[in-house]
């Protein structure tokens, strides 16, 4: 099918009567029917004329020329916004970007429009350092894109998951899989690595031989989705991850029991949670001090006080120290008004424990005080 040629003539128009959106839909169609010789003969009376500049126009541009596979005309493009007193915006930078590092030939102008784009007015993001640490890795050279990494910490652009993983997937493929495992820790005190990055990493890990780091990365990797499922309110997921664990050989760990258990928490799962801790406890894992006062806080919540004693009793059997805090919210629950006495007997069973310095009731003793003298002061007062 051949081309329909574009007569001479549809450059002589009465100026006056084409609109701003007038020039952008000529522009549009010239850029589309690889007519360029018109289209830069169009933006020169363009830039003459009143009208204002949008940055539309360059959208419409930064589309038309990669999609004819010219990068230069793409980059010219680019400088040519400074020119028409139009700033620039991130996603015109992230798309030249594109354009330029899909040529192995325009990658040196690439990183140099990516350095000087703060002098043109247009901040880079995460996706303008993503686009570019992508074929430096693929190059091999991943020093290049560990200084794109660190750049944005610089700028105060914060990485994503995609930003680790290239970099990650880098590491791994130059074999410098304890570099990838040092990212990974990085990554984890704020993301949760996607299926994507654990595989990269645990392929890597196997083809090494480190059996031993893998299966440890496996275990973290069904943590992470445990903690995932419970962030996102889906605590039945999370149970579920724990009994096809069981099922499929690979027993929980201390970490997945105190993450469900948390989650369980939060989302006033106490029965259940209160259940997996019992199961935590007959492996002789240890709950650490932050599950026991969520379930004991939990319990006082509800006005279970019986059930955050028992919580308490268990927890001192297996000689975990509670938190003072945590005494500090079951002491005035217990020592509130009880006809029947239930919650003074609750409160003995609890003592019956051999109490040590580090169960830090001590601790919550000056609280306790002050608050039975507060509750018979108001008594005084009521009488």
């Amino acid at each position: 099918r051949s081309k329909k040629k574009l007569p001479n003539q549809t450059l002589f128009w009465p100026k006056k009567s084409w609109t701003y959106s007038s020039y952008l839909i000529l522009l549009l169609k010239l850029g589309r029917s690889k007519h360029f010789t018109f289209l830069d003969g169009l933006l020169r009376p363009l830039k003459s004329d009143s009208h204002p500049i949008t940055p539309t126009l360059f959208t419409y541009l930064f589309k038309v020329y990669p999609e004819a596979d010219l990068p230069d005309k793409a980059l010219k493009t680019f400088y040519t916004i400074l020119h028409f007193n139009c700033k620039p915006l991130p996603k015109h930078l992230n798309r030249i970007l594109e354009v330029l590092v899909s040529h192995r030939n325009y990658l040196r102008p690439a990183f140099d429009l990516f350095k000087d784009s703060r002098s043109y007015g247009v901040e880079p993001d995460t996706k303008s350092c993503n686009i570019l640490m992508r074929p430096f890795c693929l190059n091999g050279d991943i020093s290049i894109a560990y200084s794109l990494f660190n750049i944005m910490f610089k700028r105060d652009v914060v990485p994503d998951i995609e930003s680790y993983r290239i970099l990650m997937q880098a590491l791994c493929r130059k074999s410098r899989v304890n570099g990838a495992v040092d990212l990974l820790e990085d990554m984890l005190n704020g993301f949760v690595p996607d299926s994507l990055t654990y595989t990269t990493l645990l392929n890597s890990l196997c083809r090494k031989k480190k059996f031993r780091e893998a299966y440890k990365l496996l275990c973290r990797m069904k943590n992470t989705v445990i903690l995932g499922f419970c962030r996102d309110g889906r605590t039945h997921d999370a149970c579920k991850v724990i009994s096809d664990m069981r099922a499929n050989g690979s027993l929980p760990n201390l970490v997945s029991y105190r993450t469900l258990v948390s989650g369980l928490c939060n989302m006033g799962m106490l029965d259940e949670a209160s259940k997996y801790m019992e199961e935590m406890l007959s492996k002789d894992f240890s709950p650490h001090f932050a599950v026991v006062h969520a379930l004991v806080k939990g319990f006082c919540n509800v006005g279970r006080t019986e059930d955050a004693c028992g919580v308490l009793t268990k927890a001192l059997e297996h000689g975990e120290a509670p938190h003072v805090d945590t005494w500090m919210i079951i002491m005035p629950v217990i020592c509130e008004v009880d006809d029947e006495g239930k919650s003074s007997g609750a409160l003995e069973e609890v003592l019956k424990i051999e109490i040590k310095g580090h169960t830090r009731i001590v601790d919550a003793g000056i609280g306790l005080e002050n608050y039975l003298i507060g509750k018979i002061r108001s008594r005084s007062r009521a009488c």
